[in-house]
């Protein structure tokens, strides 16, 4: 069972911190457990109580209305209102849920039913990135434990291979070759392997070399395939001080292909850009460069 403080889940549900104290004080909707210094922490019931008063609050309940119900009644309105069409925020909500409890049958639901309603990359781009990237401060801050956040990286891997492996393999006449991989020590493939799948759908070639791959196979491959792009996603490895000096190296040993460079250690940061290098702030850039 986690822990999460109060930040956690504001975070989490979209609902101010000062609400839930309000929510607390007026309503004894929620009761935080305290530390010894009295500072309020928050179990996975609490998140889930939180994330359902949040749905129900933007599907026009009252929080006098809420907070009469029982734990039961509650879950009946919530699971009522989940069979319709959601919109993209409650599908996270949703998500968030699955996630806390390990529940593979409702994530399978969720994803199925978004796919049908948005098709694969919507689903993607608008409910699993802001959803991934919500988890994403709350696993740093180790709010969140290994379990939950690779029992749902694994889940969203399997299904982004599923739909790269669904794809009608035709390339354009004027397709462009794409190398994608991850430097050594890199894990982090999600983010990879959806630009497989959006370069793939723009009928282009893509060589897919995957995680921690050491920068000698790198040379080898290119020199192989000789890309007109170079993609990959640093998010952790190399270290801060390691990314730009790693940045010029793969300027220097690739001149004749174009870098597209993503990932925590790149977007934002003050990385000088070699001539031949991108940086992809967003899945927007990417599919704008793979329709070109």
């Amino acid at each position: 069972m986690s822990n999460y403080s109060i930040k956690d889940l504001e975070q989490l549900s979209g609902i101010k911190a000062h609400t839930l104290r309000i929510w607390e004080q007026r309503y004894n909707i929620i009761s935080p457990k305290r530390t010894d210094t009295n500072i309020r922490t928050y179990d996975d019931q609490d998140l889930k109580l939180v994330l359902n008063i949040s749905l129900l609050k933007d599907h026009g309940y009252k929080i006098s209305e809420i907070s009469k119900m029982s734990g039961e009644e509650m879950a009946h309105e919530v699971v009522s209102i989940s069979d319709r069409k959601l919109n993209y925020p409650d599908q996270i909500h949703a998500l968030t849920i699955s996630m806390i409890d390990l529940d593979e049958d409702r994530f399978e639901k969720i994803i199925s039913t978004n796919i049908l309603q948005f098709g694969f990359e919507n689903t993607m781009i608008y409910i699993i990135y802001p959803f991934l990237s919500r988890i994403g401060t709350l696993w740093v801050t180790g709010s969140i434990g290994p379990a939950q956040e690779h029992f749902m990286s694994n889940l969203i891997r399997q299904k982004i291979i599923v739909a790269i492996d669904g794809q009608v393999s035709k390339q354009r006449s004027n397709a462009r070759k794409y190398l994608l991989y991850l430097p050594e020590g890199e894990l982090h493939e999600i983010s990879l392997l959806f630009a497989n799948y959006i370069i793939r759908a723009r009928h282009n070639k893509v060589i897919y070399l995957g995680q921690s791959l050491p920068f000698t196979e790198l040379a080898f491959a290119c020199n192989v395939h000789r890309p007109d792009y170079i993609f990959t996603a640093i998010t952790s490895v190399p270290s801060n001080n390691e990314v730009q000096p790693y940045v010029d190296k793969l300027a220097r040993a690739f001149p004749d292909s174009h870098l597209l460079l993503t990932g925590y250690q790149i977007v934002g940061q003050d990385i000088n850009m070699p001539a031949n290098g991108t940086v992809v702030n967003n899945v927007e850039d990417l599919i704008r460069i793979a329709n070109q």
